[in-house]
């Protein structure tokens, strides 16, 4: 076991790496969450607020948007990285005006990350104006009415780009998605364009609905699940529990992955005696160590098995699905395909064999699918499997795309998409008599590409890090540093403050741990999980700072500012009352009728869904469609590697909570490249040499400098590295198709002597 990870910038000559792929969880996790907590907020503050977590009467984890369980929940219904979010955002470090007068914006672009991060919670608000090198304190008064200015000097709304995290409430989402639009433009770009977008992409296409379709209770009850490009124990640890349940009841588990993840080999559950103290369980049945972009390959192999077995669901297939002739008149190129998953033909035939004998199959996924040039097309081929099968639509069975943010999904069912439908913008227009834009806005990279090109001149941000999370990082802060303002909506400080506009604002808010009190009286909001349920949050913390806001008070008052105070929406009433949003998103958003009586149920209240609800498919031929999909393959130059860029076990998203990798055996340090030990020696290197990374794309070079080389067990060819560190080398030209995401699991790289 390493050092721990000291609270400074990384020294690469402390890097440690010990034995990757220990068992996920047990007594370790729990000791490092609570050590965690008690460092962040003491151990009486700990006590107090981690009970509290994802319970009936408490807070929804700020962290990953897994389920709840619906019934009785466990007296700590949270995991090691629940715990470390709930940490970070609860902490009692703070940051105000005297932070900002001791340091520059020049010095604050040298921190890391994870020291940005460690700094504690921000306390007022701050501008930064032209010329200045430092942020200074700015009335709330004043800051609305500085961005309102700002904003309606701009040659028009389009002119503007509003970013959203998933981690913004159903309440506020609703309203800022409101304001934009009465502002004039469509310009929503969030976190799930870079994230989940090709899952929504093949679904409405080939379903009708952009959701998975399944509960938690199908998951645990599924003969079999295919947990594919997914880290569950690192990004989803609550899911390997579920995972445990489908062990325990006899079903069984393919894990399809590039890395041999601690998560999806054994799990040691730390909420009974034989996962803290035994040897944990066992997942995956089958271990597919695909290579990276080799996904489709495998299930178009996967379908002609099935079809020339004869393990389709005929009676399914021709009632409900279309253009299944088509696709079945496909045949296997077996050189292809193992050339692009590099999986054997044996492996391959197997997991076809346990697919076509199982009566509940659900399929899981996650970034490991939706990065992929190819990543629309690899979603549509598992759909393909699925319905040959007749697993949509089942108890037991469906498609379950797994998200992150924790309310990612339910910022899109408010209406924070660049492209909402016709119904959605109608109900909208009816419901609050303002005029809403038809046009369709840009997503993140076409907002990046506004930038560069001067049509895009504002950045308003409610929550996340946009500087961090976005591709081609040299390019991203480029854009960032020549817009004429940037405000940031944020509980903690990130690289997004730093990397600021001519104009720059920082807008402290309250987090979802704290208690939220206006003056109908205290607040709750309300946010849906990855299986379409939408339940309460409460916090119960006193606030970090009299001066925090809620996002609903400052979309709200930045509404006023901006629009006037005889604008046709009741702002004012609605930061004094969210009861009072609820009751509009009520008749506005499809399947929200009578929305605060059923959201004070204890868990909340399940959205309609019609392919799981009824076997409706609202798509372009009223039924699911099968879908012909055509392999490219990824053709690597000699001396090159594949890199995908993940998280490490001490982050969430953009997030870093610490400088250490438990589970894949790395200790402080992050500037590392995972590649197997033989494309090391190939290369020239031995393992811990100091590298330079460089991509290549369609003739240029992306470089990312200082990295150390760590031997792991990853397919020949295949190399992996952090994000956001490794941001530097995703292109922003580089998208997948039909989903403008970018590409992060699949970049041509080389690595170079420094």
């Amino acid at each position: 076991m390493g050092r721990r990870a000291p609270e400074r910038d990384v020294d690469e000559n402390d890097l440690e790496v010990g034995a990757p792929g220990r068992s996920a969880a047990g007594v370790t996790g729990v000791l490092v969450s609570l050590g965690r907590s008690w460092e962040q907020m003491g151990v009486v503050r700990s006590v107090r607020t981690l009970p509290l977590l994802n319970q009936h009467n408490g807070f929804d984890c700020p962290g990953c948007a897994w389920p709840d369980p619906q019934g009785h929940r466990k007296l700590a219904e949270f995991c090691e990285n629940g715990a470390k979010a709930v940490a970070e955002e609860a902490t009692t470090r703070r940051i105000g005006p005297e932070f900002f007068a001791q340091h520059s914006l020049s010095s604050l672009e040298e921190k890391t990350d994870y020291w940005l991060g460690q700094q504690g919670r921000l306390t007022e608000p701050m501008v930064r104006l032209p010329g200045d090198d430092h942020y200074r304190p700015i009335s709330w008064d004043d800051a609305f009415n500085l961005i309102a200015a700002e904003l309606s000097a701009l040659p028009s709304p389009d002119a503007a780009a509003f970013y959203t995290s998933g981690r913004t409430s159903n309440e506020a989402a609703f309203l800022y998605q409101l304001l934009v639009r009465s502002f004039g433009t469509n310009n929503l770009p969030d976190c799930s364009n870079m994230c989940h977008e090709s899952s929504g992409s093949a679904l409405v296409e080939t379903i009708g609905i952009g959701k998975g379709s399944v509960s938690l209770d199908d998951l645990e009850h599924a003969d079999l699940v295919l947990v594919i490009g997914q880290n569950p124990g690192t990004n989803h640890p609550r899911m390997l529990a579920s995972l445990e349940t489908v062990k325990q009841r006899g079903g069984k588990i393919i894990a399809v992955n590039p890395l041999p993840e601690a998560g999806l080999l054994k799990f040691k559950n730390p909420q009974n005696v034989r996962g803290v103290l035994g040897d944990g369980t066992a997942l995956a049945d089958e271990f597919a160590q695909i290579r990276l972009g080799g996904d489709l390959a495998l299930f178009k192999a996967i379908s002609g098995l099935l079809l020339k077995a004869d393990a389709v669901d005929h009676e399914f297939v021709a009632r409900y699905t279309h253009g299944f002739a088509e696709f079945a008149a496909q045949d296997i190129d077996w050189e292809l395909t193992e050339r692009a998953s590099g999986l054997p033909r044996e492996q391959i035939e197997r997991i076809a064999d346990m697919i076509g004998s199982a009566e509940r199959v659900v399929a899981c996924w996650a970034m490991g699918l939706t990065q992929h040039k190819q990543a629309v097309p690899t979603i549509r081929e598992v759909v393909n499997v699925l319905l040959m099968r007749g697993m949509i639509g089942k108890p037991g069975a469906g498609v379950c795309p797994v998200r992150g943010h924790s309310n990612v999904q339910g910022d899109r069912t408010m209406g924070i998409w660049e492209k909402m439908p016709e119904s959605f913008l109608a109900a909208l227009e009816q419901e609050f008599g303002v005029p809403v834009p038809r046009w369709h806005g840009f997503d993140v990279v076409e907002a990046l590409h506004g930038m560069h090109e001067g049509t895009v001149r504002a950045l308003v941000a409610v929550g996340g890090n946009f500087a961090s999370a976005t591709p081609d990082t040299e390019a991203t802060e480029r854009a960032l540093r020549g817009l004429a303002l940037t405000v940031q909506v944020s509980t903690k400080l990130n690289r997004s403050h730093v990397v600021a506009g001519r104009t720059a604002l920082i807008l402290p808010t309250l987090g979802r741990t704290e208690r939220d009190v206006q003056a109908a009286g205290e607040q709750f909001v309300s946010v849906e999980d990855s299986m379409s349920v939408v339940h309460s949050s409460r916090g119960r913390l006193k606030p970090a700072s009299p001066h925090l806001l809620s996002e609903v008070a400052i979309v709200c008052r930045l509404a006023s500012a901006l629009l006037g105070n005889d604008h046709p929406v009741p702002w004012a009433s609605f930061e004094q009352n969210y009861d009072l949003v609820r009751d509009r998103i009520a008749r506005v958003v499809p399947g929200c009728h009578d929305y605060n009586r059923r959201v004070r149920e204890p868990d909340g209240f399940v959205l309609p869904h019609p392919p799981r609800d009824s076997l409706e498919f609202q798509t372009r031929t009223g039924k699911a469609n099968f879908t012909v999909n055509t392999v490219e393959l990824i053709e690597v130059p000699p001396g090159r590697l594949l890199l995908q860029t993940l998280r490490s076990h001490d982050q969430y998203n953009t997030t870093i909570y610490g400088l250490s990798d438990r589970y894949r055996g790395i200790e402080n340090a992050r500037r590392v490249v995972l590649v197997h030990q033989q494309d090391i020696e190939d290369a020239g290197f031995a393992d811990g040499d100091l590298v330079d990374i460089v991509s290549e794309f369609d003739g240029e070079e992306r470089w990312a400098r200082g990295f150390r080389v760590v031997a792991f067990p990853t397919p020949r060819g295949c190399a992996a590295a952090y994000y956001p560190e490794a941001n530097a080398l995703v292109p922003l030209r580089s998208v997948a198709d039909g989903s403008n995401t970018p590409v992060s699991k699949a970049v041509v790289i080389r690595l170079e002597r420094p």
